[in-house]
């Protein structure tokens, strides 16, 4: 038996690269390497480089391959392309179990962060720090405890409820229940939204509106209606956040991390070399966990092989470029997530999938460089159409059988949201485009749920209609509003895949709302019929599980074999 609980021995101190950055400058955190923690975190330096470290962990997550295959991959807007890596979150096949290595990396970074809180949430009262900054640091720690928990409690249950540090292995585990977990996760972001301030100097940082907007989230976990509309309403009186006037500049790179519709960020450097590699060394045996790339590598995920699309003559007329991105070929949307959308009316559809691509070479016969190279339609087209046409062609039909199963995981079109043709080299890996955590356009979607829930649909429309005015085409507005005969749950679902969809939300929307098996059955036709109604929670690792020394009272979660 493995003598180790890789999650649970964890030493806190001075751990990670800083997370706060911006075009003026770049905070550096000290490493105080042999220094007692106790004594560091006395120090007003060291408590503030505590406090900055509690963030990193968000880098580990957010932006990032591990994080997207736990949020968006297997739910009924996205499934695997040809590069996918971690088939089982794709397809829910007999590998999602505690062997996984993806699900054994991410428990590990959250509980990992959860306990780095819990160390500076116990030694920032006696820290150095004047009165006024300890209670906004300390506000911003029980903040990011409280996403951490709410990340662990949603995807794997009624597990480990750590509130206090552990400087030493565990493996005596006990589970708390999922009501203690949410008792524990409330409390922290009452906690933030009374001591953090309403703005901040440092982008990255948590402000009240970030505390308020996670309790307007999690209210809906809880499913306190009333609070969810509580604090939205506090969000959306605050004139510090404003819906972007288009939905584009939520996508363009060069405006994304402007907009003040974000709310909450995990922020990446814009100079790549402050986007390195870093590991964060813990554990008994001295494990190693990377933050990959320090930068944002959301751009590569989303991206499909427009470099192997090959005319009728076997040529292929576009070659790797920074402005198509570096085609890792990840992830790929479903064709039911393409119908969600009217194109003719809804801006978004143009904005999040790509449709043209340019000839940048002169490889082809008749596709010479400058030209139209690659179309790609959601439509069926005709096949004589297609084969002589003086573009490529990729419709409905090469990609997608009549029921939506994915047929070609090559040729799928590129999801632009985390493009960026700004980086120095085709190969880059790293992104400066800050993952958004929380934006305005969310607490609209979580009042607009609760004042259904509560039964008064006009008011779920009004809230539903901001965010689809927003993104309706010009002179389109009136034709965008739904009504309130229109308000469902499933509305709702498709409004937030529509609006959100991406942005590492999307399985645990359809977890909290009971309709996970329901939708990716219907729907991600790489999962139907293996999707079951205990991957309502994720596999305890194997990692953990072999090192428990009361395996009969801790086990693993229901339905996994191992």
């Amino acid at each position: 038996m493995k003598q180790r609980i890789l999650a649970l021995c964890i030493l806190p101190m001075a751990l990670c690269t800083t997370v706060f950055t911006s075009c003026s400058d770049y905070l550096e955190e000290e490493n105080p390497s042999g220094v007692n923690a106790s004594t560091f975190y006395a120090t007003e330096s060291g408590a503030e480089s505590g406090v900055k470290s509690c963030y990193s962990f968000l880098r580990l997550y957010y932006g990032k391959e591990q994080g997207y295959h736990f949020s968006e991959i297997g739910t009924d807007i996205f499934c695997g392309a040809t590069g996918n890596t971690a088939t089982e979150f794709d397809t829910y096949n007999i590998s999602l179990s505690g062997s996984s290595s993806c699900d054994a990396s991410v428990w590990e970074a959250f509980y990992l962060a959860l306990n780095t809180c819990n160390e500076l949430i116990d030694k920032l009262p006696t820290s150095a720090l004047n009165e006024s900054t300890r209670n906004i640091r300390l506000g911003e720690v029980h903040f990011l405890r409280a996403l951490y928990l709410w990340q662990i409690v949603t995807n794997w249950g009624d597990v480990v409820l750590n509130t206090e540090p552990t400087q030493s292995p565990v493996t005596d585990l006990h589970r708390s229940s999922e009501e203690e977990f949410y008792k524990v996760i409330v409390e922290d972001l009452k906690f933030a939204c009374e001591n953090l301030p309403t703005t901040t100097s440092d982008y990255g940082r948590v402000t009240r509106g970030a505390a308020q907007a996670m309790m307007s989230r999690v209210s809906l976990y809880t499913e306190d209606w009333a609070s969810v509309i509580k604090y939205s309403d506090m969000v959306l009186a605050d004139k510090n956040y404003q819906l972007a006037e288009d939905y584009n500049q939520l996508v363009d790179v060069t405006t994304c991390n402007s907009v003040k519709e974000n709310i909450f960020v995990c922020n990446y450097a814009s100079q790549s070399n402050n986007n390195y590699n870093s590991s964060i060394t813990y554990g008994p045996n001295g494990k190693d966990m990377t933050i990959r790339n320090g930068g944002n590598n959301a751009h590569m995920f989303w991206t499909m092989l427009y470099d192997k699309c090959t005319d009728r003559d076997g040529k292929t007329p576009v070659s790797r470029c920074i402005e198509y991105g570096r085609p890792f070929n990840r992830f790929m949307p479903t064709l039911f997530y393409l119908d969600l959308f009217n194109e003719k009316i809804d801006s978004r559809y143009d904005d999040l999938f790509q449709q043209a691509w340019i000839s940048n070479n002169n490889n082809s016969s008749y596709i010479k460089s400058g030209d139209t190279a690659i179309v790609f339609t959601k439509y069926k087209v005709d096949e004589a159409v297609k084969s002589t046409a003086p573009y490529i062609i990729v419709d409905r039909s090469r990609v997608y059988a009549d029921d939506g199963t994915p047929i070609d995981r090559s040729w799928n079109t590129t999801f632009l949201k985390f493009a960026d043709p700004t980086r120095g080299a085709t190969n880059d890996q790293h992104s400066g485009r800050d993952a958004v955590i929380i934006r305005l356009a969310e607490v609209y979607l979580n009042a607009a749920e609760a004042y259904f829930r509560q039964g008064d649909r006009k008011k779920a429309a009004d809230m539903l209609n901001v965010v689809r005015c927003r993104a309706a085409k010009p002179g389109c507005e009136e034709q965008m509003k739904c009504s309130e005969n229109d308000v469902t749950i499933d509305f709702i679902l498709d409004e937030r895949a529509r609006e959100l969809g991406g942005e590492q939300l999307r399985w645990q929307d359809l977890k909290r709302t009971g309709k996970l098996v329901e939708r990716v059955n219907a729907h991600n036709m790489l999962a139907h019929g293996n999707v079951q109604q205990y991957h309502l929670l994720r596999p305890i690792p194997l990692t953990t599980l072999d090192g428990v020394t009361n395996p009969d009272e801790f086990k693993q979660n229901p339905g996994y074999t191992n």
